[in-house]
Formats: structure tokens, C-alpha cells, sequence
């Protein structure tokens, strides 16, 4: 389940929160953060703006979010493989394939976020770019691992190798159609294969 979804089913009418982001990522997809007002998004959510702003403040606290449950469960998932008992190119290659399917599963997140970042305060971009770090740093250090051990090339600094597998997740959404003859696990597949091969010895 993507997080746009807001995971209620029937008539039961899911939480204020939940409909505010479904219905801003919506929004901001089709026409863009600085075009969509707060009076749209109040109006899709079919809440009232007393309660946007008593769970989000702002505008720019519901972009943040978005960005942010995203990159959340990202950093949760590559937690648990990048601890996982296994050898180390096992768990890089689960890690570089993993961040490439939840990126394609939320692509409006991703897109929105890429998109729109300069639009966040100054002190939420560099809560993000932290949040971001903090998520690289521990993808890196699988490489690292894996260099030290000379399971991996060490040919190539590992932080370029990170640049490297992050610059084709970020342009996903430039390119990635659920109609095209790739499912999400394939692109993933591919392009984990290819980081490993990058790194082979």
C-alpha cells in the first residue's frame, strides 16, 4: 500500500489528518505546490481550514510531512535489512532495490518533494536534508563494510557510489510510467544489479 492511501476501507471516513495529505499530495501532483491554495485543499479533504491548521499549521507543514513519511519508513526498512544476519552484498543489494520500489509505490511524494523542496522554510529544509543524511550515511556504511572486507571495489570513494545509485532513484519520476513494461520490483532488480556490478572487485 502506497502512503497516499489512506488505509480505510468501506464508509468508515478516514482520520483528518490521513484526508488532508491524500488530498494535498493529490493537489500538488496535478498542479503544483504553489498553485494549489489551502481553500483546495480543505475543500478535497472536506475538513475545514480551523482543521488543517490545528494538525498542520501550514501549507508548508503538509509538504514536509509528505516528504517525510516517506523518507521514514525508508529509513525503518533500511534499518531492519542493514541488520539483518546475512553477508553484506545480500544486504546492499536488498537495500538498493528496497528504495527503489517504495520511491516508484509513492512517486507523487517524491515528485512533489523534488519539486518543490525550495519552497520549505529554511529551517525545514535543513531538518530534511538531516533526515536525508542521516539516511545516506547508513546506506554508505554497507559499502564501507563492504570495502573493508574486499567484498567490494574500494576504486571508487563510497560516497560517489552513493551519489551514484541516489541520482537514479531521484529521477524516477522524470522517467517511470505504471503503464510501462517494467513493474516496480524489475526497475528495483536492475538497478541494484548494476550498483553491485559496480562495485564487483
Amino acid at each position: 500500500m502506497s502512503l497516499q492511501d489512506d488505509g480505510w476501507g468501506g464508509d468508515t471516513p478516514a482520520p483528518v489528518p490521513q484526508r488532508l495529505l491524500a488530498a494535498a499530495t493529490r493537489l500538488f501532483a496535478e498542479q503544483g505546490y504553489d498553485r494549489t491554495s489551502v481553500q483546495e485543499i480543505v475543500e478535497a479533504a472536506g475538513v475545514t481550514k480551523g482543521a488543517l491548521y490545528h494538525y498542520f499549521g501550514s501549507k508548508d507543514d503538509l509538504l514536509h510531512e509528505i516528504y517525510g513519511r516517506l523518507l521514514r519508513l525508508q529509513q525503518k526498512r533500511l534499518d531492519v535489512l542493514a541488520e539483518r544476519e546475512a553477508p553484506v552484498e545480500e544486504r546492499l543489494r536488498a537495500a538498493a532495490a528496497d528504495v527503489v520500489v517504495t520511491t516508484i509505490e509513492n512517486l507523487d511524494d517524491a515528485m512533489i518533494f523534488f519539486r518543490s523542496m525550495h519552497h520549505l522554510s529554511a529551517e525545514k529544509q535543513k531538518q530534511v536534508r538531516a533526515e536525508r543524511r542521516r539516511y545516506h550515511e547508513r546506506f554508505r556504511a554497507l559499502i564501507e563494510e563492504g570495502q573493508r572486507t574486499g567484498v567490494f571495489s574500494d576504486a571508487t570513494p563510497a560516497d560517489l557510489v552513493v551519489d551514484y545509485h541516489f541520482g537514479s532513484v531521484h529521477h524516477l519520476s522524470s522517467w517511470y510510467s505504471a503503464d510501462g513494461r517494467l513493474t516496480p520490483q524489475q526497475v528495483a532488480d536492475h538497478l541494484a544489479d548494476l550498483l553491485l556490478r559496480a562495485l564487483r572487485p
